[in-house]
């Protein structure tokens, strides 16, 4: 049977997720709290980890009940002023301004951080939902690298997926998708998904997501492998490149107010 298995929503955009046991469809059809900040820089433009290497040296970590966040500096340079090894704590939003300041010490420039509780702020527009991959995808992806410390949190951490599923083979999630203008619909428990493309991925996961340190020819061993290993029964139309990776999706509004639970059986619509 094919179940969901791990949930991970990501609070602010680009820092770290946190791992929940069940989520709420938001008003906009979202994972309720995922991206639901995102830090911008004075003209309103994203600071995000495809333009600002250096946010993998922030560790963050959430205590959602309290709306409380705890930041860390992975490690240290130069360049940096704010004190390293000390945990620094916001309330996410009666200490908004403060944790603002403290991120435009962190990136050398005025930030700020905006707030979408509807739907947050998602890469793709068009597919505004949770993105779905297999456990199985992972672990297959995990073992095209030989370096150690690339493990499967690592890939896990590196492509940054909402939704994990158990009980499939490897790349199963591909059969969500078909020909572009056009949707699969799925359910995860009692909620309605519709698969809309495979995921077009960014240098994010060339790098390790802890020093932001490239891997060598990342890309290069992901795309050749990727394509080599490609389901027969493949919407091959969308894979205008092989470096497509992870479903994006969207939910209806309709869903909005329904949970999705670990545990929650994966179907297929007819």
């Amino acid at each position: 049977m094919v179940s969901l298995s791990k949930i991970l929503i990501f609070p602010i955009k680009s820092l770290d997720p946190v791992s929940l046991n069940e989520i709420e469809i938001s008003s906009g059809g979202a994972l309720k709290g995922d991206r639901e900040f995102a830090i911008v820089d004075r003209h309103g433009k994203y600071i995000n980890a495809k333009l600002y290497p250096q946010i993998h040296l922030i560790r963050a970590n959430y205590h959602l009940s309290d709306r409380q966040i705890h930041l860390q500096i992975h490690q240290q340079n130069d360049q940096q002023k704010t004190e390293p090894n000390k945990v620094f704590t916001f309330h996410l939003d009666r200490e908004r301004e403060l944790l603002a300041n403290w991120l435009s010490e962190f990136f050398g420039q005025p930030v700020e951080l905006r707030q979408n509780v509807a739907n947050g702020f998602p890469d793709d527009l068009d597919a505004w939902g949770p993105t779905v991959v297999s456990e199985a995808s992972l672990k297959t992806v995990q073992s095209w690298y030989e370096e150690p410390s690339i493990d499967l949190e690592q890939i896990r951490r590196r492509f940054r997926t909402n939704l994990e599923i158990s009980g499939t083979a490897p790349f199963w999630e591909d059969r969500l998708f078909t020909k572009s203008g056009e949707t699969v619909p799925f359910r995860i428990g009692s909620i309605q998904l519709l698969g809309v493309n495979p995921c077009q991925r960014c240098p994010v996961p060339t790098r390790d997501a802890d020093t932001g340190e490239i891997y060598p020819k990342f890309q290069k061993i992901f795309s050749s492998q990727r394509a080599a290993t490609l389901p027969d029964n493949v919407e091959r139309s969308r894979f205008n490149h092989f470096y497509r990776f992870t479903l994006n999706t969207r939910i209806p509004v309709t869903e909005a107010g329904k949970v999705l639970r670990l545990g929650d059986s994966l179907l297929v619509s007819p």
